[in-house]
């Protein structure tokens, strides 16, 4: 006798990327607001950073 555990399958759920204000739904992984945003701009400068840094020292050494 044998013991399974079988899953069944969920729904097909669709998750957007982004959230619109007006948009009830709650499955979505950005809003799109202020915070998220800037939030985006200022991990982008960080990246943008670290690739300049990368590249200067190489350039250096």
């Amino acid at each position: 006798m044998e013991n399974r555990v079988e899953d069944k399958k969920v729904g097909k759920e669709e998750t957007e990327l982004a959230k619109e204000a007006h948009d009830p739904k709650e499955s979505y992984i950005f809003q799109k607001n202020g915070i998220t945003i800037k939030g985006f701009f200022i991990i982008v400068a960080i990246l943008v950073l670290l690739v300049v840094a990368l590249v200067a020292s190489g350039v250096a050494f």
